[in-house]
């Protein structure tokens, strides 16, 4: 006997969909059996739903395919929501399937009852409850859609009974990815390249969405004469053979990129929807070219709206504009930043051998220098990406990935297993913060039960750094933030992976080495400095006084040691 679970596996195949991120429960055995009988599509067994989320969210964004994770009833699917919230924020095309408790029970508050549909509202395009067999088709074929078209998380509701239902209709048609060219119309095309054409000093701001288009971009700059900042989810687009670019600003950016938008007389904002206010112009006239039309001015003024996608619409708009900028502008950005960039890299040279704790630039450095030319890196939020964003070099093959719009802590591991499982001949090597790991640090077993060889590289310094970071300039003395932490490269040799460790400088590339050749999945314990800084590209005077308080009350509280240990690690910066 057919079931709707065998359609529904039948259709994900046909779409390119290769495994299931979940964990098993009874209102999914429907689901799970027929995934036995078929004995193609693979079960990839978490042992977190929220990591399955985050595998699935990393799968669809490297592959640009759609992804799918899975949850029983109740606490099992709700425990997707943090990974969904990142893959809907990434704009990552995820189908999830959240089984339901029987039908003839929901509003009765049975046993694991939830709503999902209300609960996953927020971080989907599409949520629907599939309310009888006869309705598994419309449903399944608009989830499908919705995730595939607008590019985000759509969530298939279905109670456990319907996945056994008897099934002798027609297959859900597949989906696939389909190339999209979207133009602005020519008026608002020659209203923008008048301006552009005025300017002597033009700027451009690019994201996430110059991706396939890196040709297009720097040929639009070397154009018009601009430097090229890019956003931290536009690194991987934007920054590598590049004469133009100019780093990142924000948070964790360069003065450099700052400066470059601070000075200039108008602003191309390529694919990006960059969040941060304060280190967006405010006076001067902004041209913003993005396909999704109501991302357009959200964050700043936008005078000249450009609906469309970037890799075509670039070549349109420079073949109307006659460039009045001399370089000069450009010059005197780009010189800077190879100054700024100096300046970084000196911060990244060796200690004396035996200096201890480890400085974590000198740490990324030697992982960027030995991985592959094509390694897929992620990152936890909090100081590895800090890091990552400034050590780290791409070149066109390399990814990176990151919780780089929803923030969430404990990503870097999660979304290492599903870029390992969507390619398993690559390089894969998270660079996990201690607190992130921890967090969900059940799932290295995961590694490891998956065969997995994700290289692990995790930043300990004993405490939430980051959030350091913010009491410190808030002026308040750091409280909660300090961690007990076990021996991570022992429980990565209890959980049946590699454990390495490096406490010296001496150590860094020898073990880095040893882990990224081993033949399976291996996690190296970097024991580096707590009190390491990562300065943004302007500090304020706000900022200034904020310090200034820290470091009194804490010396009053009788923390003194704490300032020497920063003046101390902090000494090549300070």
């Amino acid at each position: 006997m057919a079931t709707i679970a065998d359609s529904l596996i039948r259709t994900l195949k046909a779409s390119g969909v290769r495994r299931l991120y979940g964990v098993p429960g009874d209102s999914l055995n429907g689901l799970t059996d027929a995934l036995r009988r078929d004995g193609d599509l693979q079960w990839a067994h978490v042992r977190h739903e929220e990591v399955g989320a985050f595998a699935a969210g990393a799968e669809a964004q490297l592959t640009g395919e759609l992804a799918v994770c899975v949850g029983s009833c109740g606490p099992g699917n709700v425990h997707l929501i943090n990974g969904l919230y990142d893959a809907g924020r990434s704009h990552a095309p995820v189908l999830a399937i959240a089984a339901q408790i029987p039908r003839e029970e929901i509003g009765s508050g049975y046993f694991q009852e939830t709503h999902p549909t209300q609960i996953f509202d927020e971080c989907s395009v599409y949520a629907e409850l599939v309310s009888c067999p006869e309705q598994f088709p419309v449903v399944f074929q608009q989830a499908l859609q919705a995730a595939i078209t607008r590019r985000g998380v759509a969530v298939l509701v279905v109670p456990g009974e319907i996945f056994m239902a008897e099934w002798s209709g027609p297959d859900v048609l597949p989906v696939r990815t389909l190339e999209t060219v979207v133009l602005p119309p020519t008026a608002d095309l020659d209203a923008a390249a008048d301006v552009i054409s005025r300017a002597k000093r033009p700027a451009i701001l690019a994201g996430a969405g110059c991706a396939g288009a890196h040709d297009e971009l720097v040929g639009f700059a070397q154009a018009i004469k601009a430097p090229v900042v890019h956003s931290l989810r536009g690194k991987e687009w934007v920054e590598w053979d590049n004469p133009l670019d100019v780093g990142l600003t924000g948070l964790i950016g360069y003065d450099s990129g700052y400066r470059a938008m601070e000075h200039c007389d108008v602003l191309i904002m390529a694919g990006t929807d960059f969040p941060y206010r304060p280190f967006l112009p405010d006076d001067v006239p902004v041209i913003q070219i993005d396909v999704r039309g109501e991302r357009i001015g959200r964050r700043v003024r936008v005078s000249h709206p450009l609906v469309g996608t970037v890799r075509d619409t670039l070549p349109q708009l420079q073949s109307r504009i006659t460039p009045g900028s001399d370089g000069d502008f450009a010059d005197r950005i780009v010189k800077h930043h190879r100054k700024r960039r100096a300046k970084l890299d000196e911060l990244a040279e060796p200690g004396k051998p035996a200096e201890t704790p480890l400085h974590p630039q000198f740490v990324t450095a030697t992982i960027d220098e030995l991985a592959t030319d094509d390694a897929v890196f992620t990152c936890d939020v909090g100081t590895p990406t800090v890091w990552a964003a400034r050590y780290l070099r791409m070149n066109g093959r390399r990814r990176l990935l990151g919780s780089f719009n929803h923030g969430s802590m404990a990503n870097a591991l999660a979304q290492a297993i599903g870029a390992a499982a969507a390619y398993p001949q690559r390089q894969v090597i998270a660079l996990a913060g201690d607190g992130g790991l921890a967090m969900l640090l059940g799932d290295l077993i995961t590694l490891r039960q998956l065969d997995l060889p994700v290289k692990v590289m995790v930043y300990n310094n004993s405490a939430l750094s980051f959030v350091e970071l913010e009491m410190k300039q808030a002026g308040l003395i750091n409280f909660g933030t300090g961690l007990d932490n076990p021996d991570f490269a022992a429980i990565a040799d209890a959980v049946g992976m590699r454990g390495l460790r490096a406490e010296r400088t001496s150590d860094v590339v020898d073990t880095v080495r040893e882990a990224l050749a081993y033949d399976g999945p291996a996690l190296v314990d970097l024991r580096v400095a707590r009190q390491e800084l990562s300065l943004p590209p302007k500090i304020t005077l706000s900022q200034v006084k904020g310090f200034t308080l820290y470091a009194t009350r804490t010396v009053l509280s009788g923390r003194g040691s704490e300032i020497v240990e920063l003046a101390r690690t902090n000494l090549g910066q300070l």
